[in-house]
């Protein structure tokens, strides 16, 4: 790749991604909106007390991917093919340990996991369906968000990008076909999902198939340092979705207490908007990733500094704009998904989706900074922001937020903590600009 940043290779990478990365995220929005037609607020209720398990299984497939493909682009700017082949072949060892790991919890205990999430008896069977199927095709969502990476880093952003969106727009027909024709209930919307990412890895299977990838797999003995640096680089990836996952069951539980099965419907379908919302950021990020850790690898720093400007910017003009939209629509966003009409779901939902979206241009900076901190190897800043909007802040606001304000304080809880978050990570950025600014050649950005 020439060593020159411009806003045409910034928009041919980004848009790539983030088409891919909604094609993913359209996975569980498909099924909220054909279980909602086909199994009512129950199934809808089912659904969402099950989907955290998909973030744990998609935030290990982004770690080992992102974390691979970091350290993947870096070794080939600097022209190692032998150590990128290392790379990914301990790529596919964790993926290997991991899928076991995932396939091994549907087997022995999706049932008692589903009552745990909070399922009662008009949910739980529903819940345990969706569950069991999930963590059964877990090397399918792993191994595609591996190879996504790879081929992305590979200088193949157009093929990762059709992979993802056929991927999804298959899960959308399936779904469809399963669900309706074939009345095969919330099973055939988890099957839909499941077959999807297996779409998306045949097409991903043109990069080998063409020899146009250069990587390869090589036996050779196992090295825990490289696992371990892998799964560093990738750790920010995991906490993202592992955050997302934990907030959802924390969130399930609270508005139970408050609001009931409604309650948790209605949340069900702000958290799958927001899927997709976030799906546009993590895109972004993305996208820039290959850019940025190859810049970073040649040195070429002030490029790298010009990848970050044009996707800071961009995030904002995004989040402006998804704002006005989500914001404007409420009541009809709502109503697709409220097919059974109550009203009590119509209004906590249109209530929820102008709150909580509020927290979309602080979400989408904190994204794009977090990874951008992972791909220049500063991996402490990405932790502390990962964790911090995943975690360390939002549950307690939940918890504070809900006690003293209902239904209300849940839906500002997003807002809140990445604001704060968001303050916390341009502190990190002046931190880290300062220290470069002190000790040339490293790493400095001007926005």
């Amino acid at each position: 790749m020439e060593q020159k940043a411009n806003l045409q290779i910034f928009m041919e990478y980004t848009i790539l991604s983030v088409l891919g990365s909604l094609g993913v995220s359209c996975y569980i929005l498909a099924d909220t909106f054909f279980i909602s037609l086909g199994c009512g607020a129950n199934g809808l209720t089912a659904l969402n007390l099950a989907v955290p398990l998909y973030n744990f299984i998609h935030g290990t497939g982004l770690m080992i991917g992102m974390g691979a493909a970091t350290k993947f682009s870096i070794v080939q700017s600097q022209r190692q093919k032998k150590e990128g082949n290392a790379v990914y072949t301990h790529a596919l060892l964790l993926a290997l340990v991991f899928s076991l790991f995932f396939m091994g919890i549907g087997i022995w205990a999706s049932y008692p996991l589903a009552s745990w999430l909070g399922a009662d008896a008009q949910t739980l069977d529903m819940t345990n369906t969706y569950l069991y199927w999930l963590l059964l095709f877990a090397p399918a969502f792993i191994l595609n968000d591996l190879f996504l990476c790879f081929v992305r880093n590979d200088g193949s952003p157009q093929l990762s990008m059709i992979a993802m969106v056929i991927g999804s727009l298959s899960n959308v027909v399936l779904d469809y076909v399963f669900i309706f024709p074939l009345d095969m209930g919330i099973f055939g919307a988890i099957l839909a999902t499941g077959l999807s990412p297996l779409i998306s890895i045949g097409i991903l299977s043109r990069h080998w198939l063409q020899k146009k990838n250069t990587f390869h797999f090589e036996r050779m003995p196992i090295r825990p340092a490289l696992l371990k640096q892998t799964l560093v680089l990738g750790f920010p990836s995991l906490v993202t979705q592992l955050s997302g996952g934990i907030v959802m069951i924390v969130f399930n539980l609270l508005i139970l207490g408050l609001a009931g099965n409604i309650g948790v419907a209605a949340y069900g379908i702000t958290a799958n908007i927001a899927f997709v919302v976030v799906a546009i950021f993590t895109g972004i990020a993305q996208g820039i990733q290959p850019l940025v850790s190859r810049f970073y690898g040649a040195g070429a720093l002030a490029e790298s500094k010009k990848i970050l400007k044009y996707a800071l910017v961009t995030t904002l003009g995004c989040s402006l704009v998804l704002y006005g939209v989500i914001a404007g629509f409420a009541p009809w966003i709502t109503a697709v998904f409220n097919s059974e009409h109550h009203q009590s779901l119509q209004h906590i939902s249109e209530a929820g989706l102008r709150i909580y979206f509020c927290s979309i241009p602080f979400a989408g900076v904190n994204i794009v900074l977090s990874l951008f901190f992972t791909s220049i190897e500063k991996t402490v800043p990405s932790y502390l922001l990962s964790l911090c909007r995943g975690l360390v802040l939002i549950l307690p606001m939940a918890f504070l937020l809900a006690r003293c304000l209902g239904m209300a304080g849940i839906w500002l809880t997003a807002l809140v903590t990445e604001f704060l978050t968001a303050l916390l990570a341009f502190f990190l950025y002046r931190q880290i600009k300062g220290k470069n600014e002190r000790k040339k050649p490293y790493f400095c950005v001007k926005i």
